[in-house]
């Protein structure tokens, strides 16, 4: 296998068109029709829009987008490494490709993102997954048309975990596939360190973009039509571009004219402001939405989580968020059994769930990150505890979120219509992101329209156009 220690810097960006170029000629003479790549993706939005910049560069290489892997001849994994169940997911779709890719010798399988960039994942791929064509972590996939030519041209594996030098490389093309919904990222990387996460391991330290290039990234979005703008960060509202704060980029982004929602995600306690709070509550753009990951409820637990807030300190943000908006939903992360945490502690993020009465929640079952100081304190609570504590903090969550839900019947929300219902013809999103499902015509999807809720059933909600 090859690896390449090189990491990419944004005047080369040329260069990987050039490659591209290249790259595109050597498929044209290989195949006798356009070859076909599957990218699939794991974790958060991040990955999403890792993989829409990854589509772009494919495409730009002569690759076609597809969405069977039976077709491809190109499968790609942007994988995730935040939990461990994430990983063993990733395994067990790759492992299955062994027999396929034994039998066919025009597929190539490459492995990307998050998870090979942890030197031990890396090397188990190395050594257990022969099969394996390309393996690269978070920083070099700039890099992709130069390590895809590099495969195509030498017919060896490829190798790539460099550590980067963090660098910001604009202009590299996207294929973000529907026109109502865009990501756009504005920071990259993290510098919280907290003891449970391994994102600054395998993401890099926090470097933002240039404000410029974000207003006229976002003002061409909403030119082409799209109706919801995400911006995206492992820690977004710790944006900052020499002074140049975050409060200031969503103040003037909302200033932007158009027909359009801007949304933000993942925020950190610890840098949430008043200020920040203000801004929404004034914007006309920004939605009444805020992800805002708890994490726990106990003091000496987020302490040994270096979170660096109290309960206390959470619980008045979100006071002051409900106070100048009064309508905003609020959703966060909780994690279930880090070690050290007993059963009273684990009650404490239960009154937190009764006093704060968020929308919704992703919630997790401590999972050990090699690598990171969690993953070295002891734990000994039994899985099977754990698990009874879990299905305890769901179960009131789905009490408290049907509450939420069951309070909205009868209003009139604005909902953008995204895609086909489930159960209704239509879905759309609240500008508090709940889902809500309702009958109309397919034109509908991707517009603004406004929905009176008929019916909630639990946290599903049903509505009729007005």
């Amino acid at each position: 296998m090859e690896r390449i220690e090189a990491s990419i810097t944004p005047q080369q960006v040329q260069q990987q068109q050039e490659f591209a170029s290249l790259l595109a000629a050597l498929l044209a003479a290989k195949y006798d029709e356009q070859p076909k790549v599957h990218i699939r993706t794991f974790g958060c939005q991040a990955n999403e829009a890792d993989s829409q910049r990854m589509a772009g560069q494919l495409q730009q290489c002569g690759f076609m987008l597809c969405d069977d892997p039976d077709d491809a001849q190109l499968i790609l994994f942007n994988t995730c490494a935040v939990r461990e169940h994430a990983e063993d997911r990733v395994f067990g779709n790759v492992g299955r490709l062994k027999q396929r890719r034994q039998s066919d010798k025009s597929l190539r399988v490459g492995l990307c993102g998050c998870m090979p960039q942890q030197e031990h994942v890396a090397e188990q791929l190395k050594q257990s997954f022969p099969f394996v064509d390309l393996v690269f972590g978070t920083h070099a996939s700039p890099r992709l048309p130069e390590l895809l030519y590099k495969l195509y041209s030498t017919g060896r594996r490829v190798y790539d975990i460099s550590a980067g030098q963090n660098e910001i490389v604009e202009g590299l093309p996207i294929e973000r596939g529907s026109g109502v919904a865009a990501f756009v990222p504005i920071m990259f990387g993290c510098d919280n360190f907290c003891s449970f996460c391994v994102v600054p391991l395998v993401r890099g330290r926090e470097r933002s973009r240039v404000p410029q290039a974000i207003l006229d990234e976002v003002r061409g979005l909403v030119q082409q039509g799209y109706r919801e703008i995400t911006l995206l960060g492992q820690n977004v509202n710790s944006y900052n571009h020499d002074g140049y704060d975050f409060p200031r980029l969503l103040r003037e982004l909302d200033a932007i004219p158009g027909d359009f929602w801007l949304r933000f995600t993942t925020s950190h306690p610890k840098d949430c402001t008043r200020e920040l709070l203000d801004v929404m509550a004034a914007g006309q753009h920004i939605c009444r939405h805020l992800h805002l990951p708890v994490q726990c409820g106990d003091d000496a637990i987020l302490q040994a989580m270096n979170r660096r807030y109290t309960a206390q300190q959470y619980l008045d943000l979100a006071a002051y968020a409900r106070q100048v908006m009064p309508d905003i939903a609020i959703t966060s992360d909780i994690i279930v059994g880090f070690p050290g945490e007993n059963y009273e502690q684990f009650c404490d993020t239960l009154e937190m769930l009764r006093q704060v009465r968020f929308a919704s929640l992703f919630t997790f079952i401590y999972s050990p990150r090699k690598g990171t100081k969690a993953a070295e304190l002891p734990d000994d609570v039994p899985r099977q505890e754990k698990v009874r504590w879990f299905e305890q903090l769901t179960a009131l969550q789905d009490e408290l979120g049907a509450q939420l839900c069951q309070s909205l019947v009868g209003k009139t929300l604005r909902v953008l219509v995204e895609n086909p219902g489930k159960r209704l013809a239509l879905a759309g999103r609240t500008a508090g992101n709940q889902i809500v499902e309702f009958d109309g015509n397919d034109a509908l999807i991707g517009q603004f329209i406004d929905v009176r809720i008929a019916q909630a059933n639990g946290w599903k909600l049903e509505g009729e156009i007005t």
